[in-house]
């Protein structure tokens, strides 16, 4: 189906939620892939890994619980379409991963099992083949507000590689992602 024209490499992008952000608001990002993507000789790229990282204030060390205001998560989707600043549900075909990161302030635990999407694609046959030539990184707090005075940075790192697919592969990629357009 696919054959690798690279090794793999990491892209990144991170998202500034600024402080006191809204519960519920949701910020931006984008992610070019032109230089990767090429319809005519079928190249595109597969994604092997997403991780998601979270920091907080001025020297990107701050405590986890000085991020939110109260009791609440940090949310994060990459997507192969563009959503808008919004988040979509686990069926949409454009999702390529999520996260949360949950911050219990009243007992100082932080955890990111809750929101768990095939982060973790493996070898290139299980790769997530994306034909589009931009990722949308989408990221904001959840039941609760960013802390008043510290930014929060959600930076997404994708591990991919440049394939080259057969016609009848690209365009079967291309039409599931245009169905997700939805």
């Amino acid at each position: 189906m696919a054959r690798s024209k690279t090794a793999s490499f990491w892209v990144s992008q991170t998202i500034t939620l600024p402080a006191a952000t809204a519960a519920g608001d949701r910020i931006q990002g984008t992610i070019d892939l032109s230089a990767y993507i090429n319809v005519p000789t079928g190249q595109c790229v597969a994604i092997e890994e997403v991780d998601y990282i979270h920091q907080a204030d001025a020297d990107f060390g701050g405590a986890v619980r000085n991020m939110l205001s109260a009791n609440g998560s940090i949310s994060a989707q990459l997507t192969d379409l563009n959503q808008g600043a919004a988040f979509v549900r686990a069926d949409n075909l454009s999702l390529v991963s999520s996260s949360a990161l949950n911050i219990d302030q009243t007992n100082c635990i932080a955890t990111e099992a809750a929101d768990f999407y095939p982060d973790n694609f493996g070898k290139l046959e299980e790769s997530r083949y994306v034909v589009n030539d931009t990722l949308y990184l989408v990221a904001g707090p959840d039941n609760a507000n960013l802390a008043a005075t510290i930014p929060v940075y959600v930076t997404c790192r994708i591990k991919m590689r440049v394939i080259k697919l057969e016609k009848q592969d690209w365009m079967a990629i291309a039409i599931q992602s245009t169905a997700a357009d939805n």
